[in-house]
């Protein structure tokens, strides 16, 4: 296991439940994705820094598993860590945890390529960011 990252802490509201009176997945993705421009800062991965290299992440695969639903007034975590990196591609997990209970609720792996945005196209990460990334799964 490689170094774990905490990205997320939250509550879940009542405009976010569903009619099935549980958390919507739609409020799942969305912590997801906050805590994965979280967890991508701690490597040099900012907002600043890929604006100013015209730089960005692009999602290429997504796999969300949802173990316990969620209901409104829950407080909940979320911890990342990265599980592998190549020179253009970083593959992460994020877990859930409902705060009250300590059980994982869901979980996401998510794949996501370095991208030049103004070229459109995937490429390598910088050797400082590469092997920050890289001591994270090692660690």
């Amino acid at each position: 296991m490689g170094t774990k990252f905490e990205t997320a802490r939250g509550t879940v509201y009542p405009w976010q439940v569903d009619h099935v009176g549980h958390m919507n997945v739609q409020f799942y993705v969305a912590r997801f994705d906050e805590a994965s421009w979280q967890l991508l800062a701690n490597f040099g991965l900012t907002g600043s820094y890929l604006r100013d290299h015209h730089r960005g992440m692009g999602a290429l695969e997504q796999h969300t598993y949802y173990r316990r639903e969620l209901l409104p007034g829950a407080l909940i975590r979320v911890a990342s860590e990265v599980e592998e990196v190549k020179p253009k591609v970083v593959r992460f997990i994020h877990r859930m945890y409902d705060v009250e209970t300590g059980e994982e609720v869901a979980s996401t792996t998510i794949t996501a390529a370095h991208m030049d945005t103004e070229a459109r196209r995937a490429v390598p990460f910088p050797d400082d960011i590469a092997a920050r990334l890289a001591a994270a799964v090692r660690a």
